[in-house]
């Protein structure tokens, strides 16, 4: 092998390691199953964990990440062995945790390493985690989110752990007043519903027959039949058929142009916060132009398990609760993961009578 080959091989080998790291960090479990074999393997012998295949190391990761209130890591280069077309290694860890039972720590690890050239670029074969040092004692420092005290100076601040959010119980009476006040001071207009039968009739009210109109992919409208009142019962000119029925390849101006600005948006949100934001979240971000201003109109129907207190903890849903959930859908009906690729923030509504927010006092969808 000359020595042009090492040199590159060397460095998509340090990059493996920093993808990892990176993939941990932002919490995306499928890229960080992605960069081991399809029978590549992470072992962690002190917790004990052993994950075998990209399938076991996603769903791992998802069970682990769950328990976490903060984590970081550092990772450090260490050597690298090369051998053709496999490889040895190790990466020296420290990782600073807590988790949302209160459970924290400082640690020194090393990672164990063996690497595989693969068609996709090199890739873990397996990952044994070593701990070197661990310290329980009680850290000094806090996220963001979790920081309390009596007084304005951080040094006097208390760091207890928040406890965990509950994302699927639905908002009392009064969250959702606050949350119907908040949304109408910036420009929403805001209706507290029973439930979703009743949504299911207001939007015939508020969608005239014959209009142009997109539902997003809802778990949402999908069981209170919204979805299918839209898209299947002809009373309309529904937009997702029409783009089904477009070929990919040789249509795809068309199916942008279609679902950037219909009449009316249809869709739900991944949260609503009590401060009066809407937040949405996406994979392949086509269903978000029209939520952000391109139809003349929309309407989102939020479940009141949906409402969180402020920003940090909506994304907390997302990444805890709506991800894990999504990806399991869209490996059932796609056959590949789903992804936090876009998100979209409306923090108000600047054309008067374009927004309304459907609040249901049950919860549905996720």
């Amino acid at each position: 092998m000359n020595d042009l080959q090492t040199i590159a091989d060397r460095v998509e080998i340090e990059a493996l390691r920093a993808e990892f790291t990176d993939a941990v960090m932002m919490r995306d479990r499928p890229r960080l199953a992605a960069l081991f074999t399809p029978d590549g393997a992470l072992r962690m012998p002190n917790i004990p964990v052993e994950q075998i295949g990209r399938e076991e190391i996603l769903a791992g990761g998802e069970r682990l990440q769950s328990q976490w209130d903060f984590f970081v890591q550092n990772t450090h280069p260490g050597t690298i062995q090369l051998d053709g077309d496999t490889a040895t290694g190790r990466a020296y860890i420290q990782e600073l945790v807590r988790t949302l039972d209160g459970r924290q720590g400082l640690n020194y690890a090393v990672y164990h390493d063996r690497y595989q050239r693969t068609a996709e670029g090199w890739r873990f074969a397996e990952r044994v985690y070593e701990v070197r040092y661990l310290d329980t004692s009680p850290l000094a420092g806090t996220a963001p989110h979790t920081a309390q005290g009596s007084g304005t100076d951080p040094a006097h601040a208390t760091a207890t752990p928040a406890p965990p959010p509950s994302f699927t119980d639905p908002a009392t009476a009064e969250q959702l007043e606050r949350v119907a006040a908040a949304l109408r001071a910036g420009g929403f207009a805001a209706e507290i519903l029973d439930d979703a039968a009743e949504a299911r009739a207001r939007i015939k009210d508020l969608v005239p027959a014959g209009a142009s109109v997109l539902t997003g992919a809802s778990e949402t409208l999908r069981l209170s039949g919204i979805d299918e009142d839209i898209n299947a019962s002809g009373q309309y000119d529904a937009i997702r058929p029409r783009t089904l029925a477009i070929d990919r390849a040789t249509g795809a101006d068309e199916i942008r142009r279609l679902v950037a600005g219909p009449e009316f948006v249809i869709n739900s949100v991944a949260a609503v916060t009590e401060t009066g934001s809407l937040v949405l979240a996406s994979g392949s971000g086509s269903q978000l132009p029209a939520n952000a201003g391109g139809a003349a109109h929309a309407i989102w129907i939020v479940g009141a398990q949906k409402v969180v207190p402020d920003l940090s903890t909506a994304l907390r849903r997302i990444e805890e609760h709506a991800l894990p959930l999504e990806n399991a859908r869209a490996q059932a009906v796609y056959g590949m993961p789903s992804a936090v690729n876009r998100l979209l923030i409306l923090n108000a509504e600047p054309r008067p009578g374009r927004g309304t927010v459907l609040l249901l006092r049950e919860a549905i969808g996720y």
